[in-house]
């Protein structure tokens, strides 16, 4: 299905909207708070007010032509910020303002309101303040080492999805529930009844103030329709009029009902608080499929008619990139999508098959859009057909980097293995890049990644950071000091084990913070249980409530403790005072060895058991060290093994590395090979990669890299369907590809200019190419890339 021409202008509308920061969120919920109007109240009442104060006032923003209403700011790409999370300096909107790739403007009324107002204000008041006062001194140390980073410095807790029940669910039907769960408070002998009270007032608040919300933009609508001259655009505005009077007020009724309603939700969930939440609508297909039907069965609606509503709810989401970073990583990190993934396929709750006509719609409209957000995946089981897989195979071989690749019935014995109910788990999926979660059943929260290969260089060198000159780790013992390779990991172990008891003390002095501070009333009405638990989803109101701390590096890990004990311990062609020099001199003069440890010593990725085994072990050694302890909201903290773009980062800060990896380069990402590693081909890397125990995690993510050729012929085509189903056979979790070779990329970095439009998969996001730092762009051109299937 083509692009119609209204959906061609929204689309370049948004691909040629400038990315800007908007002063008014933050200025807004400024005003509220120096009003004093909330001060007597209790926090929850308090941040719900806040919530509808900015709702009652931000400016409304209907774009000409489109279907679907409403944006995060007050244009598109125009962002708005949290100051009561993190303040962005004068000196963060310059560097923003300034930098060559996704540059974020601000004029200098924006830049006044900051150094007049905003910053004053919540200076001291900000949760990152609030952070770097209570984490104790070893934290701190560790982080600027680069051991580990921490999400919640710099922007709120979530990766939370929306479930089903809220596309036939409206907020006055949550109010009745908000009701009853008040009517039956006891006030006298539960010790929590009056915080429940308090929370549940907040939520009650927040459901009138996101009615009224869509009511102004109803008014709106027919105040434009009054001024309209073209009969038919008068008539789309008077019916959104009234789409906006339904939703989300009461359940929708018909596809733009429910994707207006989605909508709204998001839109209140992103302005609350969260400001990189990944919250998307989940299983979309599953949603809309039965209102779909209905509506085409009874003639109320054309097939057009809902491809031009999905491709404008798609524009919508490349309206809103996430808010800007401050610091350092304002200055480095070109990462700025919302990470919203839509789920397709998988099953439904019975178990059966849950690819319908809609799946093939959306995959359609995947493929004529390509914009980088919505993100796209499909969940395939083994109850879904290859034909599905296959569609999607058309999308992929173009080069898009969408939609990923997920393994449903390996998702479900996560969520089953972590104690979800199957109902509960069949309706899961993922968001972000891999995450797994319950839809609208689970607060699920990434607090962070956690850096594995820096950590044996401190092993070898007696806990000592020699790039910060401080001791941070354990006194385990110099490298000449371990005289088997047992001794070796035993040390590190105790390295990794310290550093995660560092990281999930410091995660939970934040969430205490958070839950102190920080409520989120309206996504908590969003979340099943939390209403009738009368607690907040940042309090462990949610059904189910888990913690991530994603692992980084794996196949550099693996590759550099082989390269040990392979040259060291078993060979003893090397010695490790040998080893240890050329470490120190990043290879100068050591190019020989450099060389046998690249290209003579086994590899993580080729299906070698040799390599393999210290792959199995480092994940074995990283689930023991965090898996099952328990967060102050009561959260179970769980294995995620994924970098997005952080691999480069960590790769900064450790020095040469045992494999051969010259101080500064990036590490692997994701549980990928080492780039240029894997030379057996795909099938290997996917045996290999299946050796580790995927059900054991919340997520794993797996890139690989073909030519465009390999996949040109059907044949060619069909063997990614069978790597597909022979890599979930073994129960691996994702698999993502990047179709384009090494020699296209090394042109677009010489001439930017004539590939505007190339789009590549990072980690799981896809990007422009031109858009990624260097060093990001000469990792993603380093990747294997394979030849044949």
């Amino acid at each position: 299905m083509k692009l119609t021409e209204r959906i061609q202008k929204l689309r370049e509308q948004s691909l040629n909207a400038e990315n800007r920061i908007s002063a008014e969120r933050a200025l807004l919920i400024t005003e509220f708070y120096k009003s004093g109007v909330a001060d007597a109240e209790p926090v929850p009442v308090q941040r719900a007010m806040a919530f509808q104060y900015i709702l009652e006032h931000k400016a409304i923003c209907i774009n000409k032509g489109e279907l679907i209403v409403g944006e995060r700011g007050p244009a598109p790409k125009a962002t708005p910020t949290y100051p009561e999370i993190c303040v962005h300096s004068l000196q963060d909107l310059e560097i923003l303002h300034n930098r060559k790739k996704v540059a974020f403007l601000s004029d200098e009324e924006t830049r006044a309101a900051y150094r007049d107002i905003i910053i004053p204000y919540w200076k001291g008041k900000s949760n990152r303040d609030r952070i770097f006062k209570n984490v104790t001194s070893e934290w701190k140390d560790a982080y600027e080492a680069g051991i580990f980073t921490e999400f919640q410095e710099q922007r709120a807790p979530g990766h939370t999805v929306l479930g089903m029940k809220m596309f036939w669910t409206g907020l006055n039907d949550l109010k009745s529930e908000i009701y009853v769960a008040l009517e039956k408070l006891d006030l006298l002998d539960d010790p929590e009844g009056v915080d429940k009270r308090d929370e549940l007032r907040g939520m009650e608040i927040v459901c009138d103030a996101m009615v009224a919300y869509a009511e102004r933009h109803a008014r709106e609508l027919e105040k434009l329709a009054g001024q309209e001259s073209d009969p038919k655009r008068r008539t789309e505005l008077l019916q959104m009029a009234q789409v906006c009077r339904r939703v989300p007020a009461n359940a929708p009724q018909t596809v733009q009902e429910a994707l207006q309603h989605y909508w709204f939700i998001h839109l209140g969930v992103v302005t609350e608080l969260n400001p990189w939440d990944s919250f998307n609508p989940g299983r979309l297909d599953q949603s809309l499929y039965p209102l779909y039907k209905k509506q085409i069965e009874e003639g109320s609606v054309t097939k057009e008619e809902v491809y031009e509503l999905l491709e404008s709810f798609w524009v919508k989401f490349n309206n809103h990139p996430s808010p800007p970073k401050v610091g350092v990583t304002a200055e480095e990190s070109n990462t700025y999508t919302d990470f919203s993934l839509i789920n397709l396929g998988g099953v439904k709750a019975d178990g059966s098959d849950g690819v319908n006509e809609v799946s093939y719609m959306l995959l359609d409209v995947i493929r004529e859009m390509r914009i980088l957000q919505p993100s796209s995946m499909i969940q395939v089981s083994k109850k879904n057909p290859d034909r599905f897989i296959r569609e999607a195979v058309e999308i992929i071989k173009t080069g898009f980097g969408q939609p990923s690749v997920f393994n449903t019935d390996a998702l479900v014995q996560e969520m089953l293995r972590a104690g979800k109910s199957i109902t509960d788990a069949r309706n899961g999926g993922c968001s972000g890049c891999v995450e797994t979660g319950a839809f609208g059943t689970e607060a699920y929260i990434l607090t962070g990644y956690f850096n594995l290969p820096k950590i044996l260089e401190l092993t070898l060198n007696d806990g000592f950071d020699r790039r910060t000159g401080k001791q941070i780790g354990l006194k385990t013992g110099r490298a000449a000091d371990y005289k088997t390779y047992e001794e070796l990991f035993a040390a590190y172990r105790l390295q990794v084990a310290h550093f995660m008891r560092i990281k999930l003390i410091g995660n939970n002095i934040i969430e205490r913070i958070f839950m102190k501070y920080m409520p989120v009333p309206f996504l908590s009405v969003l979340i099943e249980d939390c209403i009738s638990n009368g607690k907040d989803y940042m309090c462990g109101g949610a059904r189910y409530n888990s913690s991530y701390v994603q692992g980084v590096g794996l196949g550099s890990i693996t590759d550099m403790l082989t390269a040990l004990r392979y040259h060291v311990y078993d060979r003893k062609d090397v010695t490790m005072p040998e080893m240890m020099e050329a470490l120190e001199a990043d290879f100068k003069g050591y190019e020989e060895l450099q060389y046998r440890l690249v290209y003579k010593t086994p590899k993580y990725g080729n299906d070698d058991d040799y390599a393999d085994r210290q792959e199995v072990e480092v994940f074995d050694l990283y689930y023991d060290v965090l898996n099952g302890h328990k967060s102050p909201r009561g959260a179970t903290y769980r294995v995620n093994m994924l970098p997005t773009t952080c691999h480069v980062y960590f790769g900064r800060v450790t020095g040469a590395t045992p494999d051969g990896r010259n101080a500064g380069k990036p590490l692997s990402e994701g549980i990928s090979p080492v780039q240029g590693a894997d030379i057996n081909g795909p099938t290997a890397v996917i045996k290999s990669a299946a050796k580790i125990d995927h059900i054991k995690t919340g997520g794993t993510l797996l890139n690989q890299k073909f030519t465009p050729s390999l996949l040109a012929t059907e044949e060619g085509a069909m063997n990614l369907v069978h790597l597909v189903r022979a890599y979930f056979r073994m129960d691996g979790h994702h698999i993502q590809f990047n179709v384009v070779s090494a020699d296209t990329l090394r042109d677009a970095q010489k001439h930017p200019e004539e590939y505007k439009d190339l789009i590549v998969r990072v980690a799981g996001y896809s990007d422009y190419f031109n858009d990624l730092g260097e060093d990001l762009q000469n990792e993603i051109i380093c990747r294997t890339e394979q030849t044949q299937l």
